[in-house]
């Protein structure tokens, strides 16, 4: 039998969201590799994913049903048939309705499927439905759509592939090689046609090795060098006078604002020299086209919505947006007409439902929270939150209650499966539909099952045609088919889908949005900006609503928001933070691995191989004043916890600042603890934006050796 080609799209949650080939010989997936047709895509995919049909056809893949019959935490399950799962699923739900009420029953998940089937907001309707508690999700750029909303508005902004125009672009906050690998080829020919690439990150990454100038920064200070960059353009008088006049608001309060942030205070709060705020503010002002690509990790802090409130009146200061290849990206997500509420049905929500943010999982669980109605079952699915949320020893006891039912739908049993009463078996990516959106592309991509679901796993969307049907809900939106609900995702009738219907898809693949091409999808160079005035606002209207959790955030859900007006000018507040205590001198921050999606590929050998054992990376100087060397085992800790990893010892690392990749599962390391053991809780400024760019920690050797087999890799993090 001939080979079978079949189109799909990565299901993570990265902003490439590639366009896939699977090579399907006598029904089973021998090969998946990148549509080399696809304009971003062009063929290739990064380390985590290209041997993904080994994923796939893992010998560890859940494939049925299963039942706890260990202690929760062991790990022992026997296999059950679904309808044995789902009435006792049924039968415990609604013992807890009965005797609790709804709100009893917490609902976790986030995107470890992308997508508009079964990813972001495929279960929040039947929670919804069923009166659920309100899973809020803000680990990742809550703040910063809230605070670029506040400035520019939804907007797509800029294309990514316009990048081979611009001549001088900032890498703020992003490590592209790692986590946005197919828009490195674009700003990689940008450079080689004359332009200048600026990284600023505490860390030397792979894209700062590539650059043409890496700028270290104190974690946590970004928003006080784009406000001292600012103040050098306006006392140097590099502004485009003609752009803030005609499609700005506030520079004159801006420019008050700015004045509090000589280059001289800047140097002393951020580490970047005075000399150089300076020459980045001249050379950005100066350079046109200019643009910067800001990554998720510049909201991480305290003061971390208002660092993309300063970074995003840049480009119209200058007047960047003028110019193909000049302006900010952010996510290009705002372009593509998914239709959100038809999705996740806020509506169905009914009025007083408590809302728990996933940043405080472990306190909700363990009784800390003080909650009208306590937690007594959760579900799980498109996440890890042993791995992927702070105060992981709280998670942990939270999920080890005796009295809490669990349910976890998944691929692996992951350490949050570990402790679930009953766990579900989940499709892969090639076994499953899906029309994907992208946060990093201006293309729609078809995700078209490549073979049958392997045992007897299921989508999520079945998932959750099944829960409906046990729950006895009989709307008709809870039992469409797949067909159907990629048809009602998206708005077919809005201009930028004109042409483009799901058979198209099926026959190509992707197709791009209509908003002209790379060199014409200038959005900005006469204004038009989505925000309440039509301009960009240096001083927002909007912060006079208080500080929002955006609907996609929070499914629409908005009783009780706080209502305290914000600063309508991007600031930075020297004490946001809570003071460090002196116990803990050193800053940690943990960015992406290069191997890992968050925790997915965290049990895989391919990428295990990659990534090597957890480890951390540390300065010459810091280390030498602790006594460790590179191979040590070393305990990072802090008044929230500890880890124990090995030491790489180098000058990648920023002195007093260490860096520990995320992504590591606890069962798989020395002390079943990892990074997010010690990370706050906090929230900083805005839409409820998580800080563990704040972390500090103190870092001491301990006897112990790598444990027998751990290799300990010479790459660096993301």
């Amino acid at each position: 039998m001939a080979d079978r080609k079949v189109f799909g799209a990565c299901p993570h949650d990265c902003p490439d969201t590639c366009a896939m080939i699977t090579t399907v010989r006598d029904g089973r997936a021998v090969e998946v590799r990148g549509n080399p047709d696809h304009p971003f895509t062009r063929g290739g995919l990064c380390v985590k994913v290209n041997d993904y049909q080994n994923r796939v056809y893992s010998p560890d893949r859940v494939l049925h049903p299963l039942r706890r019959v260990g202690a929760k935490g062991e790990g022992r399950f026997e296999r059950i048939t679904w309808d044995a799962a789902l009435d006792e699923i049924r039968s415990r739900w609604t013992a807890i309705i009965e005797r609790s009420g709804p709100a009893a029953i917490l609902p976790y998940s986030y995107l470890g499927t992308e997508g508009t089937l079964n990813g972001l907001s495929v279960g929040d309707a039947f929670f919804n439905r069923l009166g659920a508690t309100v899973s809020e999700r803000t680990f990742c750029d809550a703040g910063a759509i809230t605070a670029f909303f506040m400035s520019c508005g939804p907007t797509a902004a800029i294309d990514p592939e316009s990048f081979v125009h611009s001549r001088y672009i900032i890498l703020w906050a992003i490590n592209p090689i790692s986590t946005n690998l197919h828009h490195w080829p674009f700003i990689k020919e940008a450079q080689t046609r004359g332009a200048k690439i600026v990284v600023i990150d505490p860390f030397e990454t792979r894209s700062a090795k590539q650059a043409d100038w890496h700028i270290r920064i104190r974690p946590g200070t970004d928003g006080a060098l784009a406000l001292g960059m600012m103040h050098v353009i306006i006392a140097e008088d590099l502004v485009d006078h003609a752009y803030v006049a005609d499609h700005t608001i506030g520079y004159d309060e801006l420019k008050e604002r700015v004045a509090g942030f000589p280059p001289e205070r800047v140097a002393a709060i951020t580490g970047v020299s005075a000399e150089d705020i300076r020459t980045l503010a001249r050379e950005y002002a100066t350079t046109q086209p200019s643009v910067i690509r800001m990554g998720v990790a510049i909201e991480r802090n305290a003061n971390g919505g208002n660092a993309v409130r300063a970074l995003s009146c840049l480009p119209a200061l200058v007047g960047a947006w003028r110019h193909c290849g000049g302006g900010i990206m952010h996510m290009p997500i705002w372009a593509f007409p998914v239709k959100w509420d038809a999705i996740s049905r806020p509506d169905f929500i009914p009025p007083g439902t408590p809302v728990i943010n996933q940043w405080r999982l472990g306190p909700a669980l363990t009784g800390e929270m003080p909650l009208k109605t306590p937690i007594e079952s959760l579900f799980v699915f498109n996440s890890n939150p042993m791995v992927v949320a702070p105060e992981q020893a709280k998670i942990e006891r939270g999920l080890a209650r005796e009295d809490l039912f669990t349910v976890v739908s998944e691929h692996f049993i992951t350490d949050t499966a570990r402790y679930a009463d009953i766990v579900l078996p989940a499709t892969t990516q090639l076994e499953q539909w899906d029309v994907m959106f992208s946060w990093g592309h201006l293309y729609l991509t078809l995700n078209m099952p490549a073979i049958e679901p392997l045992g007897e796993a299921v989508p999520n969307t079945e998932l959750f045609r099944r829960l409906a049907r046990i729950m006895g809900f009989d709307d008709l939106f809870f039992y469409r088919t797949d067909m159907e609900m990629m048809q009602d995702a998206l708005d077919w009738s809005n201009p930028v889908l004109e042409g483009i219907d799901l058979d198209l898809l099926q026959r190509t693949g992707y197709a791009r949005l209509n908003v002209g091409t790379p060199e014409s999808y200038v959005p900005h160079r006469e204004g038009n900006f989505p925000t309440p005035s039509g301009k960009c606002e240096f001083k927002s209207s909007l912060t006079a609503l208080g500080n929002m959790v955006l609907p996609l955030f929070r499914q629409g859900y908005t009783e009780g928001q706080p209502g305290e007006a914000l600063d309508p000018l991007p600031n930075y507040v020297d004490d946001a933070a809570p003071p460090a205590p002196a116990d803990y001198p050193l800053g940690m921050i943990s960015p992406k691995s290069h191997a890992f999606l968050n925790s997915s590929y965290g049990n895989l050998p391919t990428q295990l191989h990659h990534a090597g054992t957890q480890r951390v990376f540390i300065n010459p100087a810091d280390a030498a004043a602790r006594g460790v060397a590179a191979g040590d085992t070393v305990r990072v800790f802090n008044q929230h916890g500890a880890f124990e990893a090995v030491a790489e010892v180098t000058e990648a690392a920023m002195a007093g600042v260490i860096a520990a990749p995320m992504g590591y599962w606890p069962g798989a390391t020395r002390t079943g603890r990892t990074v997010n053991a010690i990370n706050s809780p906090a929230y900083g400024d805005y839409g409820h934006n998580p800080t563990f760019s704040d972390t500090r920690i103190e870092v001491a050797k301990v006897a112990a050796t790598p444990a027998a087999g751990a290799t300990v890799h010479s790459a660096v993090p993301a």
